[in-house]
């Protein structure tokens, strides 16, 4: 894989926006990143934004994945109002729900002097940065994205790069209904899925695992400042019902 231009990202000076989102649609988040891709592309300097968020279910797909990878019927789907979306991401399929964080870096990454392999070394490190805080050891692994740990995986990711722009990004498990994953495969020989909550036995508060996340890729992009938002003003929120047992 090309990890051009650089493989470290070096201080810089530009902030990084947050914006926590609270739960959200899918396809409004999408909307959101894809407009702040083009709105952060007619910059020079290395601004970027971290959208922040929590999803009702649903189940995406990207490049590396199919239908034959969902473990459901159509009826089971349209009983629990289930919707699918294809996406030009790296990965396979994934179920998200509420309780899983969905991370949405916009960033430059040619500014930011940041390659493929490299930008997503920060993203899992980041995840383990914030797992040590919540006393759960987790690491990566050679052969496949992501972040493991003893009793599973606990973060998946699926990145977009768009003129040298990222979009899409990684999605971690803190306190989602696991039960939900078995709805689709997570390929052969591949771990169980699993959560910080799992990991530790314990009750987790999202918004601690949250404010660590932003912390630490805050650090490993190498920004010298983030500043917090709630919501975005850009954001077309919408409501479905779904089935959620």
């Amino acid at each position: 894989m090309n990890t051009s231009p650089a493989n470290h990202p070096a201080t810089v000076s530009a902030s990084l926006e947050v914006h926590l989102l609270g739960t959200v649609d899918f396809d409004a988040a999408l909307f959101l990143q894809e407009r702040m891709v083009y709105e952060l592309s007619g910059r020079e300097d290395a601004q970027g934004a971290l959208l922040i968020c929590e999803h009702p279910p649903l189940i995406t797909v990207g490049r590396e994945g199919s239908r034959a990878h969902l473990d459901c019927t159509d009826e089971e789907l349209r009983a629990r109002m289930l919707d699918i979306r294809w996406l030009n991401r790296g990965g396979g399929c994934l179920v998200h729900i509420p309780g899983q964080l969905a991370i949405y870096p916009i960033l430059p990454l040619a500014r930011l002097g940041l390659g493929l392999t490299a930008y997503r070394r920060t993203l899992e490190n980041a995840v383990i940065d914030a797992c040590r805080e919540q006393r759960v050891v987790a690491q990566r692994d050679a052969d496949q994205p992501g972040v493991f740990c003893r009793t599973g995986q606990l973060a998946h990711v699926g990145l977009a790069v768009k003129s040298w722009f990222s979009y899409h990004g990684l999605f971690l498990n803190v306190s989602p209904i696991l039960s939900w994953s078995k709805l689709v495969q997570a390929g052969d020989n591949a771990p169980p899925i699993t959560s910080l909550q799992r990991e530790r036995n314990a009750p987790i508060s999202v918004g601690s695992v949250r404010e660590s996340l932003i912390r630490h890729l805050s650090a490993r992009w190498g920004y010298e400042q983030h500043h917090v938002y709630t919501g975005h003003h850009l954001l077309r929120r919408t409501r479905k019902a779904n089935v959620y047992a």
